[in-house]
């Protein structure tokens, strides 16, 4: 079967679609098992139901909003072929990630500040499953960074100066992914007590 080129670059970019959809849902499984695993383990004796999520976690979530509106932006910005603002704008989703996860270890600092490890004879339960949750979602984030520096990148190369918006477009999906996953981590974990 000889396929045209338009073909075959269209059933490449439904490929490239499918597979970062397969890892997103693969990820969103694995936060669901888990999330699964936090609701039955809030059954037990040594679960602390009174602990108080650092606010350094509220100010986290704000910040990876933010992110999420500038990449938004960059990416209308793109579409109307302002590759400077784009620039400008991928940067500062670039920046708004990088003080979320300061926020981040913040918050790790003020769950020691309580008294509560992520493992030893402090450790909780709880706070041990906030530790795994957040540190997986960071190295998912850092997985966006390394997403983030290559759309720079190309970005400065004038890679998408044409009608090639694909890696772009599938960063952006990502990113909003990463968003979405970090509410509702943030939202699970402040609500179900």
């Amino acid at each position: 079967m000889d396929l045209g080129m338009d073909e075959l670059e269209i059933k490449q970019v439904k490929a490239k679609k499918m597979m970062l959809w397969v890892g997103m849902i693969s990820m969103a499984m694995t936060f669901a098992g888990l999330t699964s695993a936090y609701v039955v383990s809030s059954t037990r004796a040594d679960w602390l139901s009174q602990f108080d999520l650092p606010v350094a976690f509220a100010i986290s979530t704000i910040l990876i909003l933010l992110s999420s509106i500038t990449f938004y932006l960059a990416k209308q910005s793109l579409s109307k072929k302002n590759i400077e603002q784009t620039k400008l704008l991928i940067l500062s989703t670039f920046i708004l990630a990088v003080l979320f996860i300061y926020f981040q270890f913040k918050g790790f600092g003020e769950i020691i500040g309580q008294g509560y490890y992520f493992t030893g004879a402090e450790s909780s339960i709880t706070t041990s499953f906030l530790y795994v949750l957040v540190l997986l979602h960071l190295a998912h984030l850092f997985s966006g960074l390394i997403v983030l520096s290559i759309v720079f990148y190309r970005l400065q190369k004038g890679y998408y100066s044409g009608s090639n918006t694909l890696g772009f477009e599938l960063a952006h999906l990502f990113w909003h992914f990463l968003d979405v996953l970090w509410i509702y981590l943030y939202l699970f974990v402040l609500l179900y007590r």
